[in-house]
């Protein structure tokens, strides 16, 4: 059995995180965190979240949750991800990261941690969007500059960043495809007189509202003719599954960055 542990298992995705690892026969949940102030502080799992069968009890303190596990998922907040990784690195622990809005310095950090245990990070961990970010790569490779590309991303009123980590997925893939650094190529946020878009610009367009669960699109807009790949996300478990997935995938490799077209054996 794989020893999983949660990170901030009291939100809305690490509570299906916590259903998903219970209806995984190779996994056994082991630890789970919150909030100091969160309600949830020392009850077990069980007596706060419905269908839960884990004696597990939520506690505050990450180094104390993440000391017996094999895997820790981590789907939390940069700050708390950043402490995570560095926890993980002196346990000896696989982290799978699905946390969003890391910045570079976050991801630098992440880097330093993946020299003594396996990082998987992704935007997102479901089989249709790394497929989606596998076909954007391509289809940037093939058509080159001649094309413009558009990011276009649909999520719920809650959500705090934009673009989602999905989205900047994309537009890496597509940067990558056409052999330039995403960061140098980004234009988001239109507004007012902006100007010509610059050829070979890589744009992105977020949308927030009711309970979209989420949808993104990969835009390639020629002269007279365009190209759209797509993906719609209705059910969240979905992503939780594929985090799983990549725990009991992640706990057998040497130490290093991978994403979920490595687990999926995509690349």
């Amino acid at each position: 059995m794989i020893g999983v542990t949660i990170t901030g298992v009291s939100g809305r995705m690490g509570q299906m995180l916590a259903r998903a690892v219970a209806q995984d026969a190779r996994c056994e949940l082991v630890g789970a965190t919150a909030l100091p102030d969160h309600e949830w502080i020392g009850r077990r799992l069980r007596d706060v979240l419905p269908d839960s069968a884990s004696d597990v009890v939520v506690v505050a303190e990450a180094v104390d949750a993440i000391a017996n596990a094999d895997v820790v998922i981590d789907f939390t907040a940069p700050e708390a991800t950043r402490e995570h990784a560095t926890l993980c690195a002196q346990a000896g622990a696989a982290h799978v990261i699905g946390t969003t809005g890391l910045d570079a310095d976050d991801l630098e950090h992440l880097t330093r941690c993946a020299v003594h245990t396996t990082i998987v990070r992704a935007g997102n961990f479901s089989l249709g969007v790394n497929l989606l970010t596998v076909l954007t790569r391509k289809v940037a490779e093939a058509l080159g500059d001649d094309f413009d590309i558009e990011i276009v991303e649909m999520h719920h009123r809650h959500k705090v960043d934009a673009p989602s980590g999905t989205a900047l997925m994309l537009g890496e893939a597509a940067a990558e495809g056409r052999g330039v650094a995403l960061d140098d190529m980004r234009e988001s946020g239109r507004d007012g007189m902006t100007g010509e878009r610059q050829r070979g610009a890589i744009g992105f367009a977020a949308l927030r509202g009711g309970d979209v669960v989420g949808e993104h699109q990969a835009i390639f807009a020629g002269t007279g003719e365009r190209i759209t790949l797509g993906h719609i996300a209705s059910d969240r478990m979905l992503f939780a599954r594929g985090a799983v997935a990549a725990a009991v995938w992640a706990r057998d490799q040497a130490a290093g960055e991978y994403d979920m077209v490595d687990v999926l054996g995509l690349r």
